[in-house]
């Protein structure tokens, strides 16, 4: 499915999510994940592994992390022995992400590119992410990104997280823009799921992370194999 030129959509403003949209993150996930996994003494985890956990929120992402390596280990590994090891787990993951926030990471080609033709569009800007906030902001800035955007909301900033309609509704709402006008640009089911439920039309790109599913998969208005092609 081809995503129709930007002029035929009569668009008020864009909604960027971020990783695996426009940054490549998994060095980073694996890096802080493993050094938080040395810290509680549990074997690593491979980042194949990982990218199948990413893009529902760090606390998911950590519970589903001490869920697998239990299990190397213990068979009967319960919820109960999950939320016991978790604040360490918090604490340790909060630590060693903020130390190493965009050290073990790339920006995507051709998103510098699809940024200046969505500004080139007159469209404002908005990333929404289910990342925390105060990873998403030095992030954004340490790639370059971060003067694309008007508004940067992380997955802390509402009640719900995608893929709950709330954080697109919310955002549209700052943004000034109604839903149907509103463009969100992601690259999983979670980011297409929230926009449905939105009455936002949705684009994914064909790389990053959908939970190990096929992407095209997924029900969106059209998908890009880079952000570059939304020129």
């Amino acid at each position: 499915m081809n995503f129709l030129p930007l002029h035929q959509k009569k668009l008020d403003a864009a909604i960027v999510d971020l990783d695996g949209t426009m940054v490549d993150t998994m060095g980073d996930f694996a890096e802080a994940i493993n050094r938080m996994l040395r810290d509680l003494d549990l074997p690593p985890i491979e980042a194949v592994r990982i990218e199948n956990m990413v893009g529902k929120g760090s606390e998911n992402l950590l519970r589903s992390v001490l869920n697998h390596v239990l299990a190397l280990t213990d068979k009967a590994v319960d919820a109960i022995k999950i939320e016991a090891l978790y604040p360490a787990a918090w604490e340790s993951y909060q630590r060693h992400y903020l130390a190493i926030n965009g050290q073990y990471s790339a920006v995507y080609a051709g998103v510098v590119e699809g940024l200046q033709a969505l500004r080139k569009a007159g469209l404002p800007l908005a990333c929404l992410t289910n990342k925390p906030t105060d990873f998403a902001v030095p992030l954004l800035k340490a790639k370059g990104l971060d003067g694309f955007f008007d508004i940067v909301f992380g997955g802390d900033a509402f009640e719900r997280k995608k893929p709950d309609p709330l954080p697109l509704l919310k955002t549209c709402e700052a943004l000034g823009t109604a839903p149907g006008r509103t463009l969100m640009v992601g690259d999983s089911s979670n980011d297409a799921l929230a926009a449905r439920a939105a009455g936002c039309p949705v684009v994914l790109v064909t790389y990053g992370y959908n939970h190990g599913q096929p992407v095209r998969a997924v029900d969106a208005d059209g998908f890009v194999d880079s952000l570059a092609a939304l020129r």
